[in-house]
């Protein structure tokens, strides 16, 4: 079993910080970080509480960093009750209902589809993807939603950008360790472009049906709630990056508002 100052340490480590850094932050002395390091001193559970803040763990490394202590996990692994959960599921099917006629959908940390609106279903339902389905599978190796979009190479990029930062955030993931891996390959045999000055937005242009859209997109997430797996949902709302489409999203989709 790896000890607590074993994982401490780890976590100071991702996150780049000394001892001395750490403890400024959690408001202890540098001794007592060391201390709880090496082993001389046992935290209470105020305290792996307060480093796991201050380290910005996420909750599921908070409760490793707790079991670590021999304490018992502080946030939800499992389902919530219904009636706890609730509110956070109608907030959830809200924003997506709302966002129509335009594209929104819901994914975990791993990218892995958990819910969409119908504008979204129709978009992906072209490449065969469905709810369960990993999007970096499916864009590293689903040939449909590989052809459909016309700036493929730009968009391996930028989803190589954004996990990297998602990965950096989350300190380490062995999926999405690999799914990094697996686009550094392909981003690296791209030939280099000259891009010049970056726009404002660079959208993911799809083909769909014959028709051409351009989509750019937001994320948001939960940021107050004790429940792993809702603090893991991003929820990804795409717009329309000109005229055009919006015009498209709007014939095909106002029905659906």
């Amino acid at each position: 079993m790896v000890s607590f100052g074993g994982v401490l340490k780890e976590w100071r480590g991702i996150r780049r910080m000394s001892q001395l850094d750490l403890a400024l932050s959690a408001e202890v002395s540098s001794r007592h970080v060391s201390f709880l390091e090496t082993g001389r001193a046992k935290p209470s559970r105020d305290m792996v509480l307060r480093l796991g803040e201050e380290l910005q763990m996420p909750l599921g490394a908070r409760n490793q960093l707790l079991l670590a202590a021999g304490l018992a996990p502080a946030y939800g692994a499992t389902k919530l009750a219904e009636a706890d959960r609730a509110p956070l599921q109608q907030a959830v099917d809200w924003m997506l209902q709302r966002h129509a006629p335009f594209p929104a959908l819901a994914i975990d940390h791993h990218w892995v589809l958990r819910a969409m609106n119908p504008p979204a279903a129709a978009l992906l339902s072209t490449s065969g993807l469905q709810l369960g389905d990993s999007l970096i599978d499916a864009l590293c190796s689903n040939d449909q939603l590989r052809a459909s979009l016309v700036n493929l190479e730009q968009v391996e990029a930028l989803t190589l950008q954004r996990l990297r930062s998602e990965l950096a955030n989350l300190g380490k993931d062995a999926v999405l360790e690999a799914a990094v891996a697996r686009l550094q390959h392909r981003v690296a045999a791209q030939p280099k472009q000259d891009l010049g000055e970056m726009p404002a937005v660079i959208p993911t242009h799809y083909r769909f049906n014959g028709l051409e859209l351009k989509l750019f997109s937001t994320l948001s997430q939960f940021t107050s709630t004790g429940d792993i797996a809702m603090s893991e949902l991003r929820l990804e709302m795409m717009f329309p990056a000109d005229n055009p489409t919006k015009e498209v999203l709007l014939a095909l989709f106002s029905g659906f508002e």
